[in-house]
């Protein structure tokens, strides 16, 4: 069993593309729902549209690509330092299309987030990202779908649920039609999931996450 700790977050956001849950968790610290600090915004493309939304916001940014390094283990190390050097405590991957590494995943230990649009652990795994969710949701005739935020073990989308809300499948929907509604769940549930952290409200016992009334 472990607890989340009470001290403030420094958070840093892992993203790869347009950074919109990044946008979300930024506004709801903006407006005093989330009480902890982003600290790093950091992707793995140079192109990636978040670093404009973190640069606009003051929030410091890094981009590490792996394969700009001589081998994991340096990149491992480099990513590790970046982390150590902001003063990083947490980490949220929001669209972030890497697979962390092992060493990195171990050393953040219950201290990392993930968000998936679908209800895992349907529709999870290697490859399963993005428009791709949605389009094999559709393909799979499902009547609902939705959004997962939990924490991140060694495998894609394996670690303990944190939250989940439904979004019905419409008969008429499109990939883009869904992928618009569950965005808007996405939007809601991520911040909300970062904040029972922040305030010392999360138990973990093996695969099942407990959401506490007050800290213990």
């Amino acid at each position: 069993m472990s607890n989340a700790r009470t001290d403030r977050i420094r958070l840093a956001v892992f993203a790869s593309g347009g950074g919109s849950n990044f946008e979300a968790i930024v506004e709801a610290v903006a407006r005093g729902a989330l009480p902890l600090e982003v600290a790093l915004c950091l992707s793995d493309r140079p192109e990636a549209g978040v670093l404009e939304r973190a640069r606009r916001r003051g929030i410091p940014t890094a981009i590490l690509t792996p394969r700009a390094f001589a081998d994991e283990g340096a990149y491992v190390a480099e990513l590790l330092a970046t982390l150590e050097r902001r003063g990083v405590t947490f980490i949220a991957l929001a669209g972030y299309l890497k697979l962390v590494p092992a060493p990195v995943v171990r050393a953040f230990h219950g201290r990392m987030l993930n968000v998936h649009p679908a209800l895992l652990p349907a529709f999870g795994g290697k490859g399963m990202y993005g428009m791709r969710v949605h389009r094999a949701v559709l393909a799979y005739g499902v009547k609902w779908t939705g959004a997962t935020v939990h924490l991140v073990d060694e495998a894609y989308d394996t670690g303990p649920i944190v939250a989940q809300e439904p979004v019905p499948v419409r008969d008429d929907d499109t990939p883009e039609a869904l992928a618009a509604r569950v965005l808007e769940v996405e939007h809601r549930i991520y911040p909300e999931a970062l904040r029972f952290f922040a305030e010392g409200r999360v138990r973990v016992e093996g695969r099942r996450v407990r959401i506490l009334d007050a800290p213990e």
